[in-house]
């Protein structure tokens, strides 16, 4: 299930404008904005087969990244995808998009919190081209149920066991408990996949550019500010304003054995009601 709750910050207040959008077996949303999208669009659209240019129905520069972000395919009308070909069109999307704004002299940071699915896999990015900002606010949760535990929409995500047989990925966290939401850092790719065993797995996959901070200390300096601005959260349990010590913010203790970071062994916020959109689609079953 993917749902979108949309304040526009490019593009006007239409049906077409809504997240998620469909592509064949794929389904995109972001969370962010494209700074200055207008000085590369033309080039963007170059890029593109007539198909994928006659694709987008609205005017926003998410349903545009998306175009892109098909282009990045072999076939995007493939009827099932492999995990590295989605994540590795994203990663070549964003560096695309980077490039373009470089050529531009853009030195406004873009906001990009993408996400696309298969109904297999699920790839995400918390991501802005700075290194010293905080990307717009990303967590995610993991366990073996999600119940109501209390009247009056009180859920929480239990762990039985080791196994992870939900998680879910939202740009603030669905619920008071803190304990259950993990934040996912500046800069990083995620990507869910299924087990044969019918559990999950979930990846977080640095993403090393220009604007990857190898240093975690250097990392937890990022400041808010920038995404705040913008009308976004840096971080949902406290926004960080400014530099922060490095003991600012300290990561979950508990991780367990299926999410992983690559390596190891084995894409909204508060909106005003006459803003508002919400979209919500499942994915399509195979």
């Amino acid at each position: 299930m993917a749902a979108h709750v949309r304040a526009s910050t490019a593009g006007s207040l239409s049906q077409d404008n809504c997240h998620p959008w469909n592509f064949g077996r794929l389904m995109w949303m972001h969370n962010g904005g494209i700074a200055d999208i207008a000085k590369f669009k033309r080039r963007l659209q170059a890029r593109l087969t007539d198909e994928l240019y006659n694709f987008p129905q609205g005017n926003t520069d998410s349903e545009w990244a998306f175009a892109l972000y098909l282009s990045m395919l072999s076939d995007p009308h493939a009827s099932t995808f492999d995990q590295h070909e989605l994540r590795g069109a994203m990663l070549k999307t964003i560096s695309t998009l980077n490039d373009w704004a470089r050529h531009c002299d853009i030195t406004e940071p873009s906001l990009m919190n993408f996400c696309v699915t298969d109904g297999h896999t699920v790839v995400a990015t918390r991501y802005i081209s700075s290194k010293k900002d905080e990307a717009a606010s990303l967590y995610f949760s993991s366990g073996t149920t999600f119940d109501e535990y209390a009247p009056g929409g009180h859920y929480r995500m239990s762990k039985c066991d080791k196994r992870e047989n939900i998680i879910m990925i939202a740009s603030e966290p669905l619920t008071f408990e803190a304990a259950d939401w993990m934040e996912i850092p500046t800069n990083t790719l995620i990507v869910v996949t299924p087990k044969p065993t019918l559990q999950m797995n979930l990846l977080q996959i640095p993403i090393v550019d220009e604007f990857h901070l190898s240093d975690p200390l250097e990392a937890k300096k990022r400041g808010s500010d920038f995404a705040v601005q913008k009308g976004f959260l840096g971080s949902a349990f406290g926004p960080r304003r400014g530099k922060v010590t490095a003991s600012g913010t300290q990561s979950p203790a508990h991780m367990s054995e299926d999410v992983k970071e690559e390596g190891e062994d084995d894409d909204d916020h508060d909106v005003g009601e006459d803003e508002e959109r919400l979209e919500a689609r499942e994915v399509p079953p195979v």
